[in-house]
């Protein structure tokens, strides 16, 4: 099966300690994001846990620890945009993360490795210019560490609107004038563009619209095949075709702060979650209590043992 990370939160930025904590221990305790006195207890044992997925802005933290990781397949997304601290406080300078892309690529393997350049927005100082500019910069500095990047349009959910409500949609001729654009970039240095939720109005221009998380991307991760039943797969959005397995994060504790973040619901929560964190708890927040109610995950590996060629 497969462990996801990223959905919720940025774990290995700010919680890779309880991470490691939680892998020694051999278990993990998530909450409900809904019903949070329902509690679900994953085992993540590696005879049942095949791939560990990772969201990030900052893989610096983990990179100390990728040892505990050898026994997992993993795939790291590494998100890394042209924005400045008025709109990704607390990211790292992107020169940063650049370079920790590679040293994580160097270990993992480029097709471990996926970037993120999203989400995309356009204002006075974010320019269609700016963003083609800036992307090709970053693209001659991954050739080779990946082989895809995922990009995003932003979307304006209730969360975004109240966070960033500077924010607004991309038209749909900026979207193509800009999408081009990135994929004739992304081509000239061995990356496909992969855009995320946004139909295939880029396919014809050389996009692959076939999802950013597929079966066949993460088969091509552990260099074996995957047997998921369908009962398992659970896209996060209808418009979604990508497996994301479990999550074992929480919303409301990534201490990026980013504007169009639409997993905090404000600062406030944000710091107030982060406060309860013990690096020692089953739980990414907080530790049980008496109401808590456990329910065991009924897991199993998804790895088919027969050959396949790449």
């Amino acid at each position: 099966m497969i462990i996801q990370t990223g959905m919720r939160t940025d774990i290995p930025a700010f919680y890779s300690e309880w991470l490691v904590n939680r892998i020694k221990a051999g278990f993990v305790c998530t909450r409900n994001p809904y019903y949070p006195n329902q509690v679900t207890k994953y085992s993540l044992s590696p005879d049942v846990v095949d791939i560990i997925g990772f969201c990030t802005k900052n893989p610096a933290p983990m990179l100390d620890y990728m040892e505990v990781l050898s026994p997992y397949g993993q795939y790291w997304f590494v998100t890394i945009t042209p924005y400045g601290r008025e709109i990704e406080p607390n990211v790292p300078p992107k020169e940063n993360v650049i370079n920790d892309f590679i040293r994580l690529s160097k270990i993992v393997g480029a097709d471990s490795m996926g970037w993120r350049y999203d989400p995309i927005f356009l204002t006075e100082a974010y320019t269609i210019n700016r963003h083609i500019h800036d992307f090709e910069e970053m693209a001659k500095q991954l050739q080779g560490y990946t082989h895809s990047c995922v990009i995003s349009f932003i979307d304006l959910y209730e969360k975004t609107k109240r966070n960033f409500p500077q924010a607004k949609a991309v038209e749909k001729a900026d979207r193509i004038a800009l999408g081009k654009s990135l994929i004739e970039i992304a081509k000239k240095y061995d990356i496909t563009i992969c855009p995320c939720c946004e139909g295939d109005e880029l396919a014809v221009y050389g996009a692959d619209c076939g999802g950013c998380l597929t079966q066949n991307i993460l088969e091509q991760a552990i260099h074996g095949r995957l047997d998921i039943p369908k009962s398992k797969i659970k896209s996060q959005r209808s418009a979604c075709t990508c497996v994301f397995g479990r999550d074992i994060g929480q919303y409301n504790t990534c201490g990026h702060l980013c504007k169009y973040c639409y997993a905090n619901a404000n600062n406030r929560l944000v710091m107030q979650n982060m406060k309860l964190h013990d690096p020692k708890s089953p739980f990414l927040i907080g530790n049980s209590t008496p109401d808590d109610v456990v329910h065991i995950a009924q897991q199993e590996s998804w790895v088919d043992n027969q050959l396949m060629l790449f």
